[in-house]
């Protein structure tokens, strides 16, 4: 049985070991870069611990009302022993003298055990009937952590995509650019092109690659990003698989719009802000009732000249009681009545705040959706002059070689041309942005 077991916990070790080894990935979509920021993100990780810190929050009220159990010890060496004065004639003495006596041993020794069980107690009742609205808000701040690390994943990853595909976009010019500075430097050559021509092709080039560059930095920059993001080691390769394409196509449908946004959570949180300030007034209101506590406790004392508490032969004295406390408050000087106002100023606080909440939801929603629309149009519209642009530039190379067009007039269209594939980009990133900007307020996890 032992030798089973063993191989059981090796083997699950075993399985363990090779779970966290295959844990970092070296290639991610976008949907697996938020499931694993779900869980390696560190502030995602500092969220759960605050989840867990709010379940045992619950125990920690729920327990005040279970029994308590103390124990006290207690030593004492009285150095010089008080004196007091009995009057002379109790002793046989002269009335009008007192007598000098002191009481009790230089050394005591005590210890007690208490059990005590609260049987009633109103701001008790008020914590309990709580813990699930307390648990509610824990996992509402929870939620909206969540919808904001995924937005901050979402928006790094495609700012990463933008990066890598700016870099390829401009590798693409600087080739067909390369190409064009030889064949126009072959016909000047042979004496039917100009020298000024070519250098403006050159110019052209040298532009794109410093643009390149820079570019390039950028996709080290984005990509180390998306590791601290996902909780990966900086020197670990990462490679993203998804493409800004592919992401608008899955984003260019208004299924979502009409939803509403009944479930947007910064409403459920002014929501739970108007239950707790409800909780804290009737709180105030219950420190007025009595509380009701019964107690069994147990003492041992040993009395002695010297320290000898350790002996068998010491004595010890037992005592024990039961009963029950009754606390009730009477008079505060209206500090009581004051706190329950203040609380229901709160809380009507809390009422006006959601409202204004609801209505400030309403306009980003409003908002959201038009911002939606409007990258959705932009998006294909710079399609449209992107390919109109292509074709441009592709006729005034052509008419440039055939000596139908100056240099200037094909640089001209190159820069129009390279102007508008950045605009594709951006409008690219900017749909799928706005798309998340959408799903977060109507609170839609459709990533």
């Amino acid at each position: 049985m032992r030798k089973t077991l063993f191989f059981l916990l090796l083997s699950w070790n075993i399985t363990t070991l090779n779970a966290q080894t295959k844990e970092v990935p070296s290639a991610v979509s976008l949907e697996e870069a938020i499931e694993r920021g779900m869980i390696h993100n560190r502030t995602m990780q500092n969220a759960n611990l605050d989840l867990q810190k709010a379940q045992k929050q619950k125990w920690e009220t729920l327990s005040i009302g279970f029994p308590q159990i103390s124990a006290n010890l207690n030593y004492q060496n009285n150095i010089e022993q008080p004196v007091s004065l009995i009057p002379a004639e109790f002793f046989g003495g002269q009335a009008g003298e007192f007598s000098e006596l002191t009481f009790g041993t230089k050394q005591t020794a005590m210890g007690s055990v208490e059990l005590r069980q609260l049987l009633f107690d109103g701001t008790y009742v008020v914590g309990v009937q709580g813990i699930k609205h307390f648990l509610e808000i824990a996992d509402n701040v929870f939620e909206k952590t969540q919808l904001e690390v995924e937005r901050i994943i979402i928006e790094s990853y495609l700012g990463a995509l933008a990066a890598k595909e700016n870099v390829e976009i401009l590798e693409r010019n600087i080739t067909a650019i390369s190409s064009s500075i030889e064949e126009a430097h072959q016909l000047f050559k042979s004496g039917f092109g100009e020298e000024e021509s070519v250098e403006q092709l050159r110019i052209t080039h040298v532009s794109l690659g410093n643009q390149l560059d820079y570019a390039k930095n950028m996709v080290k920059l984005s990509n180390s990003v998306m590791k601290l993001l996902l909780g990966i080691s900086l020197e670990k390769p990462l490679e993203l698989t998804d493409n800004l394409e592919g992401l608008v196509l899955k984003s260019t449908t208004l299924e979502t719009v009409d939803s509403g946004y009944e479930n947007n959570i910064d409403l459920r949180i002014a929501e739970n802000k108007i239950i707790t300030e409800e909780l804290m007034y009737r709180l105030e209101k219950a420190k007025s009732l009595p509380s009701l506590t019964a107690f069994v406790n147990g003492a041992y004392m040993g009395n002695n000249e010297s320290f000898s508490f350790t002996e068998k032969d010491q004595k010890w004295f037992g005592s024990s009681a039961i009963g029950v406390r009754v606390k009730i408050p009477i008079f505060s000087s209206f500090g009581r009545t004051a706190s329950s106002q203040k609380a229901k100023i709160i809380l009507e606080q809390a009422k006006t705040s959601f409202e204004e909440t609801k209505e400030k939801i309403h306009v980003e929603y409003e908002q959201a959706i038009n911002n939606y629309q409007l990258a959705i149009k932009k998006h294909f519209n710079t399609k449209d002059q992107l390919d109109l642009a292509e074709r441009i530039e592709k006729k005034n190379k052509t008419k440039f070689f055939e000596g139908l067009a100056t240099s200037f007039e094909l640089r001209e269209a190159q820069i129009q041309l390279y102007s508008f594939q950045q605009n594709y980009i951006e409008t690219m990133r900017n749909l799928v942005v706005k798309k998340t900007a959408l799903d977060i307020v109507i609170n839609n996890n459709s990533q």
